[in-house]
């Protein structure tokens, strides 16, 4: 068989058992709960907020909000110190939900702060939000 007609074969394999009759899976016993894509939290939304922070926000912000995360040492410009007092009476809550969602290209800075287009859920945004004021020493 040549190299050529592999990935077709792997590419016929993968097409018929898609277009196959759905393999037999186990139904959920109250022992065995279905598979879900829920984030760690459940249905609270401070809680969805503060696990997308940690594994979101941290590694480039830091997690003093001082834009000293382990990822912001490679980064030019560098993250946004969360904790500048200036910076916080200077952006409105709207401007802050809007980075959150569509990134930093979205506001005219950096497309290193990469959009979140799974967050379509409002309360999540509005405590990431919260979160990020959080670090306002004036408050």
């Amino acid at each position: 068989m040549t190299r050529a007609r592999i990935p077709i074969l792997m590419f016929a394999t993968l097409l018929f058992g898609a277009c196959s009759k759905k393999a037999a899976e186990p139904e959920p016993t109250p022992t065995t709960a279905p598979a879900t894509t829920t984030p760690t939290g459940g249905g609270d939304p401070v809680a969805k907020a503060k696990d997308v922070f940690i594994s979101r926000c941290v590694p480039c912000h830091g997690a003093t909000g001082q834009g000293d995360g382990p990822a912001s040492a490679t980064l030019n410009p560098k993250p946004r110190k969360y904790a500048d007092p200036e910076w916080q009476a200077s952006v409105t809550d709207e401007y802050i939900e809007k980075i959150i969602k569509f990134g930093g290209a979205a506001v005219g800075k950096s497309p290193a702060m990469p959009n979140n287009p799974d967050l379509t859920d409002p309360a999540v945004v509005a405590a990431l939000k919260d979160i990020i004021r959080g670090f306002n020493p004036k408050k």
